[in-house]
């Protein structure tokens, strides 16, 4: 990654030099993501299913066409949890939308997507894939896409890679960040995290799915 980001800014350098500068010289090392294990259990009965619209085609041909949104818990130095609820674009992999709270609720996902929208222009009509928890499937999350003109897809039971683009942000997230750091008071963390989320990753983190290019570059 480091040589990507030297590359964007026109830097020319070999991948063996950068290594050799980061891990000889400055005796750097890369943050390595934690392997996650995944475990399913049955939640609350939903009010509705949507079908799996997107069936791991995590391509888009326009923004704001394909989003996928899920939650993610959040640790504080003292051990309290806290949640966060984010969107991704499927175009350019940019979060759309990121938003933190003490409930890990169907209110949390609705303002996340209420803050995606805002983001967007308002612009609405896009597939909005998630996985089969109690925040998306009930009658207050699903009436509330309909009434916006959203699309609802769902993940089958139990396969995390369904959602894919989601794990993978989370895990990015919580290896660069979360548990780099410790947090005292939730609201430095929700700062960090936004900043995270709209600064780094957005604008300047290469990404693989754009060839290396951060998602706020890509046309």
């Amino acid at each position: 990654m480091m040589w990507q980001m030297l590359k964007n800014k026109g830097i020319s350098l070999s991948v063996q030099t950068v290594r050799k500068y980061m891990n000889v010289e400055l005796g750097l090392k890369s943050v390595t993501r934690k392997k996650k294990k995944y475990s399913y259990c049955k939640g609350a009965e939903a009010y509705s299913v949507a079908d799996n619209l997107l069936d791991r085609n995590f391509s888009a041909t326009a923004r704001n066409t394909k989003w996928c949104i899920d939650f993610t818990y959040l640790f504080l130095k003292n051990g309290g949890k806290r949640y966060n609820c984010s969107i991704i674009d499927l175009y350019d992999r940019r979060i759309v939308a990121s938003v933190n709270g003490r409930r890990i609720d169907t209110k949390l996902a609705i303002d996340t997507v209420l803050k995606a929208l805002k983001r967007s222009g308002g612009e609405t009509g896009m597939i909005l894939h998630s996985d089969r928890g109690s925040q998306f499937t009930s009658k207050e999350f699903t009436d509330f896409c309909k009434e916006h003109g959203i699309t609802q897809s769902m993940s089958r039971p139990g396969c995390p890679y369904d959602n894919a683009p989601m794990e993978r942000y989370f895990n990015t997230l919580k290896s660069e960040l979360i548990f780099l750091r410790k947090f005292s008071t939730e609201e430095n963390m929700f700062v960090e995290v936004n900043a995270y989320a709209y600064g780094w990753y957005n604008n300047r983190r290469p990404h693989s799915h754009n060839n290396g290019i951060p998602p706020a570059r890509v046309s």
